[in-house]
């Protein structure tokens, strides 16, 4: 297990411990957990993120700390956008997509002003960060 797995499994079982809080770096922050299936692999596999509520669709940033590539569970939810999230004790299917402008710049703004950190990250990096929408699928469609 890499470092960043192991560290991802410790705040994996502090969110479900803690009906969705986590402390550290994401304390008081909205986290959510996102359950994917691997693009090669097409193994299940979570990942905490930092997300923004739109309505009832939830926000997420492929912003890999400003590094130069993408992250890996981007290009899992690019090539299988069905997906779980789990945002407090709540576990919602989801269907997700990756924004086009000018949507994605206005959603990446608004996430930048409540949480300053987002800023600083287009500014590492050339590439444009991937803004992803989660939408929470109608359980009678998935019932």
């Amino acid at each position: 297990m890499t470092e960043r797995e192991d560290r991802n499994a410790g705040i994996i079982q502090e969110f479900r411990t803690n009906h969705g809080k986590v402390g550290g770096y994401f304390e008081g922050r909205p986290l959510l957990l996102l359950t994917m299936r691997g693009a090669k692999t097409g193994r299940e596999r979570t990942t905490p993120l930092a997300y923004l509520a739109d309505g009832e669709r939830f926000v997420i940033f492929a912003t890999k700390g400003g590094a130069p590539t993408n992250p890996d569970w981007y290009y899992n939810v690019s090539a299988n956008p069905d997906v779980t999230i789990e945002v407090g004790d709540r576990r919602l299917p989801a269907k997700a997509r990756v924004t086009a402008e000018p949507e994605r710049s206005e959603l990446y703004e608004r996430q930048a002003e409540r949480w300053p950190a987002f800023a600083e990250y287009p500014k590492k990096t050339s590439r444009t960060i991937p803004v992803i929408v989660l939408e929470p699928l109608d359980q009678a469609e998935t019932g």
